[in-house]
């Protein structure tokens, strides 16, 4: 192919990555934040001795819509594309972040001002109901076959750039203004910058083409889709994701989200030193993020997910024992469990939307992923913070997180390899079918040859 050609080729693609990864970074840019400035929210919104619970409960409370938004987004992104379903959430998203930088304080409005903060969050749970089921599907279907997992990957680089740059944010600002100022008025100044994001992710998702797997579909009779036929004929896909998806939520929100406030309140860390911690941590997991998507398209999904699976479920325990024996220890033992977690982050977008035919991919995925996460992944923080305040114990996230791999560790039984399969068509991608498929023509061959 002439390098012309080459580079025509490839600049779509460049661009498809850059509008689903900064969508992905929006959404959790606004995670980042909450999580960086929990501190101050409870403050804020949730004044007096179980404050602390109010603030996970208000980070809880915007994944109970999430399963709403996915059956909303999700049969709408297969019906009418993808592209104008991701133009939509990035905005509702973006704009519901950037209004809980203006709310008033519960000093001012009173209860009034939590109301509004959940209220704020319910909205930014429905849009990205749609969000991350939406970026994925369409990322997945541009990507070439042989390469579906290192393009894949960007995705997530978005996802962890996004919550960096919330805490690389929140910590400027507590460099910069000091803890008074943030407590009275500088925590708002971070959800503010979520509105320029959202509008140059907007603008780059509205130049962009329907992905070309669905663009074939659409152009041709396919069966029925829509939730009824995934919850009918498509139950092992939707069980298979969601439980890997408890896996996948139950350690992220702990070791990404709830981790700033667990540092503060066991073994004393400030906010900044919190927060820088978890900013190095998370630099080193966007360093390997491509790096672990390019092995899984030569080596698999289901290796991947294995290691991870099987690593996080051993070594929970160890590290954070390790975490409470001071800071260093804590960077040392956050850097291990994130390692061994980007195994299967860095895969999600060439897994998940590859577990569903064309006809209700966008559908499957929002409703697996969604129902999962909503159950599992946005509670953590609050069971988290309520069993240690109940009961003491804290090493509880890390036995959490175990009986969360391990919940995974059955679903990945059922996970079909699909590493290098095309994702057009109506069937179900199945890698080992297509080897023994190629097989049998192969041997048709001899034979013929033979013969």
């Amino acid at each position: 192919m002439h390098v012309s050609d080459q580079a025509s080729q490839s600049f779509p693609l460049r661009r498809s990555v850059a509008a689903s990864a900064l969508g992905n970074a929006t959404e959790w840019f606004d995670y980042g934040v909450y999580a960086a400035t929990a501190s101050y929210l409870t403050a804020a919104f949730f004044p007096g001795e179980l404050g602390t619970l109010g603030t996970m409960l208000g980070f809880a409370v915007s994944f109970v819509l999430r399963p709403l938004g996915g059956m909303v987004w999700g049969p709408l992104g297969d019906r009418v594309g993808r592209k104008a379903v991701l133009a939509a959430t990035i905005v509702l998203m973006s704009a519901a972040t950037g209004a809980i930088g203006l709310l008033p304080t519960h000093a001012t409005a009173g209860v009034l001002a939590p109301v509004l903060l959940i209220a704020l969050r319910m909205v930014q749970g429905f849009s990205t109901g749609g969000e991350y089921g939406g970026a994925a599907t369409y990322l997945a279907e541009c990507a070439p076959d042989r390469d579906r997992g290192f393009v894949g990957s960007f995705l997530e680089f978005g996802t962890v750039a996004g919550f960096v740059g919330g805490s690389a944010t929140v910590l400027a600002c507590q460099l910069t203004l000091g803890s008074d100022a943030m407590y009275d008025w500088g925590w708002r100044l971070p959800f503010l910058v979520a509105v320029p994001l959202g509008a140059t992710g907007w603008y780059l998702r509205a130049k962009l083409d329907e992905s070309p797997v669905f663009g074939e579909m659409d152009q041709q009779d396919h069966p029925p889709s829509g939730m009824r036929t995934v919850v009918t004929t498509y139950r092992r896909e939707v069980l298979t994701l969601a439980g890997l998806v408890v896996a996948l939520n139950v350690v992220n929100y702990t070791l990404l989200t709830y981790q700033p406030t667990y540092l503060q309140n066991t073994i004393g860390m400030t906010e900044s030193a919190a927060t820088t911690m978890m900013l190095v941590g998370q630099l080193v997991m966007m360093l390997v993020l491509p790096l672990f998507g390019r092995l899984s398209d030569r080596v698999g999904r289901r290796p991947m997910w294995l290691v991870s699976l099987v690593g996080l479920a051993l070594l929970a325990v160890p590290m954070y024992a390790l975490m409470g024996r001071g800071a260093a220890w804590a960077a040392v033992g956050f850097v291990v469990l994130g390692l061994f977690y980007v195994a299967q982050l860095s895969t999600i977008s060439s897994t998940f939307p590859a577990i569903f035919p064309t006809h209700v991919r966008y559908t499957g995925f929002a409703l697996g992923y969604n129902v999962s996460t909503a159950v599992f992944g946005g509670t953590a923080p609050l069971v988290n913070e309520a069993t240690i305040e109940a009961t003491g114990w804290v090493l509880f996230p890390a036995f959490y997180m175990v009986g969360a791999c391990l919940i995974g560790l059955i679903a990945w039984y059922f996970l079909r390899e699909t590493v290098g399969t095309s994702l057009g068509g109506t069937a179900v991608p199945d890698a080992g079918e297509m080897v023994g498929a190629r097989r049998a023509r192969d041997r048709g061959r001899a034979c013929r040859a033979s013969g």
